[in-house]
């Protein structure tokens, strides 16, 4: 798991980060494409920036704002599905739209199976991308908060005390306060102490809350 001590931000300030201005990058090699769509973009209200590669797109800082990405399937240097491979590692947050001359069934699978909000052939209507920009920018708004989400639980967890880890551990894999103790050779009530702690450190209202964020943190019991 990464290491919680350099992991910053909070839940309020990614909130921020995913109720910003989304902004939509496009890529594509024909400057005539480039401009229809940015300025259609902007009339939306989006902001918008473009480029004419894939490696001029990737030369740009990461933004961690809600927005997608407008790309052209065809591109001179590196081509628009291994740029969509790319992405979904180093910028999950950001939902592919991709766009062709001319599309076929075998690329069309393998985009949609690399996670492409859609797959438009030109000449497409204005509404139709915008449509599909809309639905991209509102998985972005949803990556985001849940990386935010993840995160807090981060920051809490790294509050807990290394028993009160174990503690935890075992608590959310079902074992009751009686088994945990036996497990870590302590008394039931010292294991109730450090439950409480933990529920309050990691702002758990419930048993149930608790076993969740768990499963967010990957978070389970170390038994030999």
């Amino acid at each position: 798991m990464r290491s919680v001590g350099i992991l910053l931000g909070a839940r309020s300030r990614g909130g921020a980060i995913a109720e910003a201005t989304p902004l939509v990058f496009v890529v594509d090699d024909d400057i005539s494409v480039r401009e229809s769509v940015e300025l259609l973009i902007r009339s939306a209200g989006w902001r918008a920036e473009t480029f004419g590669s894939a490696r001029e797109f990737l030369s740009r800082p990461q933004v961690l704002a809600p927005g997608c990405l407008v790309l052209d399937v065809h591109l001179p240097d590196l081509n628009g599905l291994d740029l969509q491979e790319r992405v979904a590692v180093e910028r999950s947050h950001l939902p592919i739209i991709l766009i062709t001359g001319y599309g076929d069934i075998p690329m069309t699978v393998r985009a949609m199976k690399a996670g492409a909000v859609e797959v438009l052939t030109k000449p497409f209507q204005d509404d139709v991308l915008l449509g599909a920009i809309g639905k991209a920018i509102e998985r972005s708004r949803a990556a985001l908060r849940e990386e935010a989400d993840v995160r807090a639980l981060l920051e809490n967890y790294a509050s807990l005390s290394p028993r009160e880890r174990e503690v935890m551990a075992l608590v959310v894999s079902g074992l009751l306060n009686k088994q945990v103790g036996g497990e870590l050779g302590i008394s039931e009530i010292t294991v109730k102490a450090h439950r409480g702690r933990v529920m309050r450190k990691m702002k758990a209202t419930s048993l149930a809350d608790l076993v969740t964020m768990a499963a967010k943190l990957r978070i389970g019991p170390k038994r030999s």
